[in-house]
């Protein structure tokens, strides 16, 4: 485990960083299995078989130690792996990790592999046989004849043949062309893409598209120069607008799925470095990847036997996802890529500066999402929009709330017959008969300005909803116009909160909890007709394991309604804005005054 001394480290320097690394390396060397090229973290099951769980964990690893061998010596590490990766491609041998299949895990694994035959060809590839090194290029290249989601995966293709090509291996001119080509075909401009679905961008945009681009642009800048500066240009516009889902404290807004990665959300700020691209300055790059590192080793990440596990805040299996095993959290040893930096680039030497306090408010088209900082930019509160995966655990969840937040974080759901235990926070979700209530999904249409997002949404057949979102500092107003054709019950949750020291406050037109991390607050406005703090089923939040969830409800004839509320997430004292209905429109007044039409059903337009 690491020690509290190690865990207030600040990972700015080289050798904080890789201190760090080597004490999560000792805590991970006792599971090395007998199986050469395998390695046995835990039990839980994924959609993967159990040989493959362990090749996983095995080469994860690579994401760090190939960048630290790439600079450094660690002889026992490099004799663990030089024999793994001997025996697991060598079909011959009991410890083969298999030939591979159509979307097989075992193509994703390959990219880490890939990346520590390049950058360090000498502690690996030079150390092999020839006989090893033919069986480790046709296992790789196996990859070339497989299909796979059309999607960020297509990079893993990518490095394989960039390194088959400089190992002086037979490789796919063919396959390379064509993936850079898919590639390109998600860009969306401002440097963002989408993760393949028209609907998708989260995290894999930063700590996927951009970090394997920019080892792209380094290690084929001779090759490649014109595509190389291409990456590099992308991924500095896309520095402009990432950092907005940092906080001052170096928290990240959880949103999206693979949240068990962790501090894989820093690996885009090192891979810049490792390409040399400064999309920022030095100083403040250094000082995004050095806090958002900090906090995440203060957190209850790890297990006691030292191994990180899976969950966010703590061990959490609820939010995983079918292909996260044990070892998957290991991904997040990408933020290590800062080891393959030399000691004497100019990052190194920089002063750590303070998070860019630019912008309070920014709306983000390419990247569907809006952004405001409250709290003197301490906290962080992202209002997505059109955004949905299909075919992944509790995906409204995590794309479809009205809000996440940094600091208050969002919770998923452990079941779904009563409220309580779907803990449906910052969303509007409805029931015909009091169970099984329904969120926001699916964005029907939307639009978004620099003042309010609106979505258009059907939770049930027969439900149509206009709700409009208008983010207001800390707290923001939700404006819903519903059509329903049957009888509904309606419940509008607010933000969780951890249930250690709090004091509730319940009347009929507002619910509220307060704890040393701020107040959580819901004010009806009109159209609801009560007010009640929830206790959530343990575990559903990420960042608590124990929240309450202030809510209002409203049971609702068949018929047109208006309900409209303010909703407050606060970590500092912050007057809550006045609401005026009337007619035609809302009035919402405090620090600036926003109006917004209401509206009479129009017939829904694509999204746009």
């Amino acid at each position: 485990m690491l020690s509290d001394y190690k865990r207030n480290w600040k990972y700015q320097s080289y050798d904080d960083i890789k201190g760090a690394l080597e004490v999560l390396m000792n805590s991970v060397k006792p599971f090395y299995t007998e199986r050469k090229g395998h390695i046995k973290l835990g039990t839980s099951g994924t959609v993967y078989s159990e040989d493959t769980q362990q090749a996983e964990g095995y080469l994860r690893m690579l994401w760090a130690l190939g960048p630290l061998w790439s600079q450094n010596e660690a002889p026992d590490l490099q004799k663990i792996y030089l024999e793994g990766i001997a025996a697991a491609t060598d079909p011959e041998n009991a410890d083969y990790w298999g030939d591979v299949t159509d979307y097989d895990q075992l193509l994703v694994e390959m990219a880490s592999l890939s990346l520590t035959l390049m950058i360090a060809k000498d502690k690996i590839w030079n150390q092999l046989s020839a006989k090893e090194q033919e069986n480790l290029a046709a296992w790789l290249r196996q990859i070339n004849d497989q299909a796979m989601p059309a999607n960020n995966w297509h990079f893993f293709r990518v490095l394989v043949n960039i390194c088959l090509m400089k190992l002086g291996c037979e490789y796919s001119q063919e396959k390379l062309k064509e993936d850079l080509s898919l590639i390109d075909s998600h860009y969306e401009g401002n440097g963002w893409y989408r993760d393949g679905e028209k609907t998708q961008f989260d995290y894999y945009i930063p700590w996927a598209y951009h970090f394997y681009g920019l080892i792209y642009a380094k290690l084929m800048e001779n090759e490649d120069p014109e595509r190389s500066a291409l990456f590099k240009k992308r991924a500095t516009d896309f520095a402009q607008s990432f950092y907005h889902m940092f906080d001052a404290d170096g928290d990240a807004v959880p949103f999206g799925r693979s949240l068990t990665y962790r501090f894989a959300q820093a690996s885009f700020w090192g891979a810049l470095v490792f390409a040399d691209v400064e999309a920022l300055p030095w100083g403040v790059i250094k000082g995004l990847y050095s806090r958002n590192m900090a906090q995440w080793f203060k957190r209850d990440i790890f297990s006691t036997d030292g191994l990180l596990t899976i969950g966010y805040y703590y061990q959490n299996m609820i939010f995983a996802e079918g292909y996260n095993s044990p070892g998957s959290p290991y991904w997040a040893f990408k933020s290590f890529i800062l080891l393959a930096v030399p000691k004497d680039h100019p990052y190194w030497q920089a002063e750590v500066l303070d998070f860019p306090k630019n912008e309070t408010r920014v709306l983000n088209l390419e990247g569907h999402a809006f952004y405001e900082h409250v709290d003197d930019f301490h906290h962080t509160l992202m209002y997505p929009f059109g955004q949905r995966v299909n075919n992944q655990n509790n995906s409204e969840a995590k794309y479809s709330k009205f809000v996440y937040s940094s600091k208050f974080g969002m919770s998923a759901q452990k079941a779904s017959y009563n409220y309580y235990e779907a803990a449906l926070d910052n969303v509007l979700s409805v029931s015909c008969d009091e169970h099984y209530y329904r969120p926001k999904a699916e964005d029907l249409s939307y639009q978004a300005t620099d003042e309010w997002i609106k979505y258009d949404w059907e939770p049930i057949p027969g439900t149509h909803i206009l709700s409009t979102i208008v983010p207001y500092g800390a707290y923001h107003v939700r404006i819903h116009e519903i059509n329903t054709q049957q009888p509904i019950n309606v419940h509008e949750g607010g933000f969780s909160i951890p249930m250690e020291g709090c004091r509730k406050a319940e009347n009929d037109q507002s619910a509220s909890c307060t704890t040393s991390l701020g107040t959580s607050i819901v004010t009806n406005v009109t159209g609801f007709d009560r007010a009640e703090v929830i206790r959530t089923e343990p575990n559903t939040n990420l960042l608590y394991p124990r929240t309450y969830l202030p809510t209002l409800g409203a049971k609702l004839s068949q018929g047109n309604h208006l309900l409209v509320s303010v909703v407050g997430g606060l970590t500092s004292a912050e007057e809550q804005p006045k609401v005026t209905v009337t007619e035609d429109q809302i009035i919402i007044e405090g620090k600036r005054r926003v109006l917004v039409k209401r509206d009479q059903f129009p017939e829904r337009n694509e999204q746009k």
